[in-house]
């Protein structure tokens, strides 16, 4: 959707295949036993400024999503947020009073920014997180709350896997940019409300098109018919349609369980950690989107819950979140969805695809497309933009 607004903009008609029933790919609506839902609870951050730029494009309202200063905030009382000072002394100041960690490593974690900024927020040589973490000795709490939770928020990998270089970016842009740039923003509609619905419709009123449920099983009509073409899929579904196109990656799920309890059932502030058993954030709905009472238990990356079933897993977050909200009645219904190829792996050196490829006409778009960001809403965006202009030099 962002490559076909990014023509729609410079005057091309751009039709845009979509194989599913609403537009929005891995962060859509989704329609379930009976319950409208996201395919996942994704957030946003201040430093977007692509898919904020398209968002204002086509329309949508600022009141979409709840701007929340960053504020990192567990179950068990540990809290870090940033002042209300000029970068970057906001974030270094709520570093310092942030609560229930210890004072030796708040320094410590305030040395270790200062000695990032020095570096450019980025290394020589690549490594992991995890050596990265241990070469500045972020260890124990502060590591545990802050670092590797980041990690795993952003680039959906652990940190023994994933790259710190990649990491270093996210944190460039979000915790070191200006005042608003490590903002939460958190989404008050469902994931194809919060872009792909409008921009198909400014799409529409643009000339263009938008054909849901328009499966692409021939990669070679579409290039006949037309003057280029945007390849905007997964990875593991570009072998289907373009096999000389396609990589060896490896793939990191995302679940998200949905768990309804009673209306008056709600958080202490719309986004929790839980930093001690398989959920590493719980959302409230009913703050966020008007469900009372809707809570949604987020774990990223591999882990031992992929081995269990959906009942169990549910039944495991009930229970993580009864023993940090306490007095927690049982769920009325839960659902869990699972994208099991959320997110590549982002490894330290890994290799991303360049969007030129080798069949005329032909131009990749997606999140693992990015050179330097990990697979985020703003990675497709940024991607769907280049994707747009590789396509426009054709």
């Amino acid at each position: 959707m962002a490559a076909a607004v990014t023509l729609a903009q410079r005057g091309v008609r751009a039709t845009v295949y979509e194989s599913g029933p609403v537009p929005g790919g891995r962060a859509r609506r989704v329609e379930t036993r009976g319950h409208t839902l996201d395919n996942g609870q994704h957030i946003l951050i201040g430093a977007y400024t692509t898919l904020f730029s398209l968002m204002r494009t086509v329309g949508v309202p600022a009141n979409a999503v709840l701007r929340v200063p960053l504020e990192l905030r567990y179950a068990d009382g540990v809290r870090l947020r940033r002042l209300f000072l000029p970068a970057p002394l906001g974030l270094l100041g709520g570093i310092l009073l942030a609560r229930g960690l210890p004072w030796r490593e708040r320094r410590g974690a305030v040395r270790f920014m200062l000695a990032l900024r020095k570096l450019g927020f980025r290394l020589p040589e690549d490594c992991s997180v995890q050596q990265l973490l241990e070469r500045h000795g972020q260890h124990g709490r502060i590591g545990h709350y802050v670092w590797k939770p980041l990690c795993v928020s952003a680039l959906n990998t652990l940190p023994e896997h994933a790259s710190a270089n990649v990491f270093l970016a996210v944190l460039r842009d979000t915790l070191a940019g200006d005042e608003e740039a490590s903002d939460l923003l958190l989404p008050r509609v469902d994931l194809s409300k919060l872009f792909p619905e409008p921009a198909a419709a400014w799409l529409q009123a643009q000339g263009g098109e938008l054909r849901c449920g328009s499966t692409v099983r021939d990669l070679g009509a579409l290039r006949a018919a037309y003057d280029a073409v945007i390849l905007a899929v997964g990875p593991h579904q570009v072998k289907m349609l373009a096999p000389e196109l396609a990589g060896d990656y490896e793939y990191q799920p995302i679940y998200t369980c949905y768990l309804q309890y009673p209306r008056k059932v709600r958080l202490p502030f719309p986004m929790l950690g839980l930093a001690h058993g398989l959920v590493q954030w719980v959302f409230d709905r009913g703050a966020l989107t008007g469900e009372k009472g809707l809570l949604a238990a987020v774990i990223s990356a591999q882990g031992d819950h992929q081995q269990m079933t959906q009942d169990e897993l549910a039944a495991a977050c009930h229970r993580e979140l009864a023993q940090a909200l306490k007095a927690l009645p049982a769920p009325e219904w839960s659902q869990v969805i699972a994208e099991k190829r959320a997110t590549v792996t982002v490894g330290a050196s890994h290799a991303r695809p360049s969007i030129a490829t080798p069949l005329p006409g032909v131009t990749l778009a997606g999140d693992y497309t990015d050179p330097e960001y990990p697979p985020t809403l703003e990675a497709a965006a940024r991607s769907g933009v280049r994707a747009a202009e590789n396509a426009l030099k054709a």
